[in-house]
């Protein structure tokens, strides 16, 4: 199992990002895919799930109306559309899957909210 998140970066509060996970080395889309997040000092927190092939999704409730996962199985690529950003969402965010049981994490990608 392979995952490489990108798109990660410093944005102004109010501000949108799209982070987007790379998957490889498993059967992409038969597994529900996941984002976390781990913000400095904290553990690491849920932030999104979206279903396989990908009908169901949920959410931190502190991002719901903010955030929005989405997959393409064709792509094998899983993305977060971050919108109206808040200086709180300031995290290292990871892509996950539980595969065979075990739970695989990418190298994670820096998103910084700050004026």
């Amino acid at each position: 199992v392979q995952l490489v998140e990108s798109g990660g970066g410093l944005v102004q509060p109010g501000r949108s990002l799209r982070l987007s996970c790379k998957a490889s080395r498993f059967t992409f889309s038969t597994y529900a895919m996941n984002w976390y997040r781990q913000a400095p000092g904290k553990g690491r927190e849920f932030v999104a799930s979206i279903s396989s092939p990908g009908g169901n999704t949920k959410y931190l409730d502190s991002v719901k109306g903010r955030f929005t996962i989405s997959r393409d199985n064709v792509k094998n690529t899983v993305d977060l559309q971050m919108n109206s950003l808040k200086p709180e969402d300031t995290a290292v965010y990871y892509c996950n899957v539980l595969w065979s049981g075990r739970p695989y994490w990418g190298q994670g990608t820096q998103v910084t909210v700050s004026s």
